[in-house]
């Protein structure tokens, strides 16, 4: 066979090959609307799935700001006794950090209506 003709066959051949792939594609896509569930259905069950872990989470969160404030407690303590001038800014971003981790539990507490 001539090599030109070759090259027309593999042309022809790749040109079905993308038209078959472009089929498939377009009839996935299409078939993909049967699978899929009602929004507001889907949020509610989203949201009870975040409720039943929540108070887990707030546990969680209480502990965090337990051991950062034992860490800040341990620093400032260092800080106080080295007589080093920052010590107050640094108490008051400790203990301010484990005021947010507690509004924050709070808020998301009221947010999800827990």
């Amino acid at each position: 066979m001539d090599s030109s003709k070759l090259t027309c066959h593999k042309k022809v051949f790749g040109k079905a090959l993308l038209f078959a792939l472009v089929i498939c594609c377009c009839h996935l896509l299409f078939s993909l609307n049967l699978f899929a569930q009602d929004g507001e259905a889907g949020i509610r069950e989203a949201t009870n799935k975040v409720k039943g872990y929540f108070d887990t989470g707030c546990d969680l969160m209480y502990a965090i700001g337990a051991v950062i404030g034992i860490i800040g407690a341990v620093k400032v303590f260092n800080k106080w006794n080295a007589g080093e001038p920052d010590t107050n800014k640094v108490a008051a971003a400790w203990f301010g950090s484990c005021i947010f981790l507690v509004v924050v539990a709070t808020v998301l507490k009221s947010f999800f209506g827990i």
